[in-house]
């Protein structure tokens, strides 16, 4: 009867705890919307900020530009510039589901000349990433051409440097393109470049095949070679002293890298470095316009780098012509194995890449390589330095071209608008714009396209875990596989899903989940990161079969770093203590009433509640590796060290995620969890051994604190540990016993009899008393 009263009043509980936050979360709805419908922040922001910071030489800001929401900046009378706030025009929301602002300096020709972070409510900061390095990757785009940037089919910024806030520089850097882009056609700027009366083209007629001296000496095939004392005088005059000490070991005159890169849609450099054969295949893959360029490299510095293994961008090299670049990525490049010229050196490293189509690239102009050179400081930081390699066709193999006149009466693409329409030309114009919009790839697919094989590792082992769990009992039965199958998925969560791919579930995303619901709610918003949707669409659907513990017992990472842990200081010797169930039952709601609080701060102030949410330990022994300020530092090895002693000490008591996902989780609609009657009366083995003390001394399984480690299954079906199997073993070891006496005993008649006789057949038959088997002759 207690038992009874006790389930009621946590149902009871639980259901509270539901309505409570739906309460809280409509009341808070109109302070949300009042601060949704915020607007006009570009004037406040640029009363913080000096002309100069935006448009350097600038001495004042002007009156605001009627019917646009930019700002023109002067130095003295003259116009230099407009500032405009990212936000007024493209849509800014980070990972937080609130705008991310910064306010940019552009110039009547597009070119980005300053550009500052304002706001934002992303999490970066909470995870050891200072704004100085956010702003650092914003200045990134000073100098750069926005007009130039949209044309370009990569998918990812031209600056990405920050290591832990992808999605968020990503999403900054797509902002400042699109905005600028918007501005320039609000301002009238957009596509106003007269175009040139004479061309040069590359000349597709002349044809040949080189040598590789001719080929380098003509210019055809140009080169960088960089030593090692003159990397390490690079990174001197960083003035970076952390840089400076982890100088290149070696002689100064050892060679750092030895860079090649030719055009090899020139059809002589094509054939004589890729042989006619791989130029023939490359000229029917290119379509018009398209162009492809070969690099080569040999020394101890790779051009290609790892990175494009993990994001699929080639992290060290660039393309750049006037304001604009180009970043490699894995679907532009095929892996070469030689170089078919004559005489050319055996290269460990040569690369084809190939342009998208509709890339910004005019080949008969001078481009240039840009090598970046980047040196480890610490876990998240890099210092880097560039050396360019550049490039200009040979004269021989270009032509001049005198463009070809206009048809009469033809009209401006810009200024095509059919005046006999139904429609006015404002109408039209915005037609256009929207279905250029609507053209245009959203940024969370381009994320997506960026890490599809983490996207197949991940869905991979999510699938893996659902099989786990339907055919537990298989496995389980099983106790030698069951603890191997457990040991290597949470060394997988831990090292791939954790500190590799970063992606640790928080209570963050929880907060900022409500917040989202409250204000502005978009998908994309929370697509940002391809693993965490996924991992996030995984737990909900998880919730309804086996409530909170298909994540917190195997797709945490912080909770598996735990209970590896845990298992290694039990291996070794280390004491255990446990925590009398009384005292347990009173440490659990802990973690239940700091994430109320938590939701609670949220609805008053999201940042702060984010801020508080430094009680996870997650960022710091996961994300940032213990890379981080002393104190963060110091808390999660507390942590650790009291799950060494405690298992699991921060899932059980502290973890306001796992309260998080408790609460819905007690809607699952399945018990895959098997019981005998005998369990907690008189059996308390399974109580005794789960990890996270989920087993009441009643034998009943608490679902809002068990982590479906499947622990008890294994003990449920062993024959050595279990006393009901312990039972049925015994039994059945008396029965098979029976039976091989039976066997003998027959055997031995069966011997003792003489040959000449013939012999009388026997049946076993059982004594209805005692049960006993006995041999008695057939009677025919």
């Amino acid at each position: 009867m207690a038992v009874v009263r006790f389930t009621r009043v946590q149902r009871w509980v639980g259901s509270a705890l539901v309505a409570l936050l739906l309460l809280l979360t409509g009341i808070a709805a109109d302070i949300a919307t009042a601060h949704a419908a915020d607007s006009g922040r570009l004037l406040p922001y640029l009363a913080k900020l000096q002309p100069s910071d935006l448009v350097p030489g600038a001495d004042r800001f002007g009156q605001p530009t009627p019917n646009a929401p930019t700002v023109p900046v002067y130095k003295g009378d003259a116009v230099v510039g407009h500032a405009y706030l990212t936000s007024d025009f493209v849509n800014t929301t980070g990972y937080s589901g609130r705008p991310i602002d910064v306010v940019v300096g552009l110039t009547a020709d597009g070119t980005v000349t300053g550009a500052r972070l304002m706001d934002h409510h992303e999490p970066i900061v909470l995870i050891g990433i200072p704004p100085a390095r956010i702003n650092g990757f914003i200045n990134g785009y000073v100098g750069k051409n926005v007009l130039t940037l949209a044309t370009q089919s990569a998918a990812s910024p031209p600056v990405d440097i920050v290591s832990g806030a992808t999605v968020t520089v990503m999403v900054i850097g797509d902002s400042i393109i699109r905005s600028g882009k918007k501005v320039m056609q609000t301002l009238g700027k957009a596509g106003s470049d007269v175009a040139p009366t004479v061309t040069r083209a590359i000349d597709l007629s002349k044809t040949g095949v080189e040598d590789w001296a001719t080929l380098v000496g003509d210019g055809s095939v140009r080169r960088l070679t960089l030593t090692v004392g003159e990397v390490n005088a690079a990174f001197e005059k960083t003035g970076r002293a952390e840089a400076i000490a982890r100088a290149e070991a070696g002689s100064p005159d050892e060679t750092f890298i030895d860079l090649y890169a030719a055009l090899v849609t020139i059809p002589t450099i094509g054939r004589s470095l890729l042989g006619d054969a791989e130029y023939e295949t490359l000229a029917k893959r290119l379509k018009p316009g398209q162009q492809a360029v070969w690099v080569a490299g040999q020394g101890r510095y790779s051009f290609k780098g790892s990175g494009y293994v993990r994001g699929g961008i080639f992290d060290r090299v660039e393309m750049v012509q006037h304001e604009g670049s180009i970043r490699f990525r894995d679907k532009m490049h095929k892996r070469m194995g030689s170089v078919a010229a004559a005489g050319a050196p055996d290269f460990p490293e040569i690369g084809l890449f190939v342009l998208p189509e509709g890339t910004e690239f005019n080949p008969a102009d001078p481009w240039r390589l840009q090598l970046l050179v980047q040196r480890a400081i610490a876990a998240l930081d890099k210092v880097f330095v560039t050396f360019d390699l550049g490039y200009q066709p040979p004269d021989k193999y270009l032509k001049t071209e005198q463009p070809a006149p206009p048809p009469s009466g033809a009209v401006p693409a810009a200024q095509a608008i059919d005046q006999s329409a139904s429609h006015s030309p404002a109408i039209q114009a915005a037609g256009a714009e929207a279905a250029e919009e609507a053209a245009e790839t959203p940024l969370w697919q381009r994320i997506w396209q960026n890490r599809q094989a983490d996207v197949v590792v991940l869905s991979t082992a999510i699938l893996l875990l659902t099989g786990i769990f339907f055919f537990q009992d298989q496995l389980t039965k099983r106790p030698k596989l069951y603890e191997r199958v457990r040991m290597a998925y949470l060394v997988f969560t831990l090292v791939w899903l954790g500190w590799y791919a970063t992606a640790q579930l928080s209570v963050v995303n929880v907060l900022t989940f409500a917040n989202a619901l409250r204000t502005d709610f978009r998908w994309d918003y929370f697509m940002m990161d391809p693993l965490v949707f996924i991992l996030w669409f995984s737990v909900a659907a998880s919730l309804l079969f086996w409530g909170r513990g298909a994540f917190c017992g195997w797709l945490c990472p912080f909770g598996s770093l735990q209970e590896l842990l845990s298992k290694a200081a039990k291996r070794i010797g280390i004491r255990q203590i446990t925590v009398p169930f009384a005292l347990h039952q009173r440490l659990w709601p802990i973690k239940y009433i700091i994430f109320l609080m938590l939701f609670g701060l949220s609805l008053q102030s999201l940042g702060t509640a984010e801020k508080a949410a430094e009680i996870e330990p997650f960022k710091t022994a996961i994300i940032l590796h213990f890379v981080r300020d002393w104190w963060f530092v110091a808390f999660a090895m507390a942590l650790l060290a009291a799950g060494l002693v405690i298992e699991r000490f921060f899932c059980r008591y502290l973890c306001p995620l796992g309260a998080a996902l408790a609460i819905p989780g007690r809607l699952r609609m399945f018990d895959w969890l098997r019981r005998y009657k005998d369990c907690g009366s008189p059996c308390q083995r399974c109580g005794n051994e789960c990890p996270v003390q989920a087993i009441h001394p009643d034998g009943s399984i608490n679902p809002n604190e068990c982590i479906q480690c499947l622990h008890c299954q294994m003990l449920y079906h062993h024959d050595h540990k279990c006393p009901v199997m312990i039972q049925k073993r015994h039994k059945r070891e008396k029965w098979q016993a029976a039976e091989a006496r039976l066997a003998a005993e027959k055997e031995a008649a069966a011997a003792a009899q003489p040959a000449s006789t013939t012999a009388r057949s026997t049946v076993p038959t059982a004594d209805p008393a005692t049960g006993r088997l006995t041999l008695r002759p057939h009677q025919s």
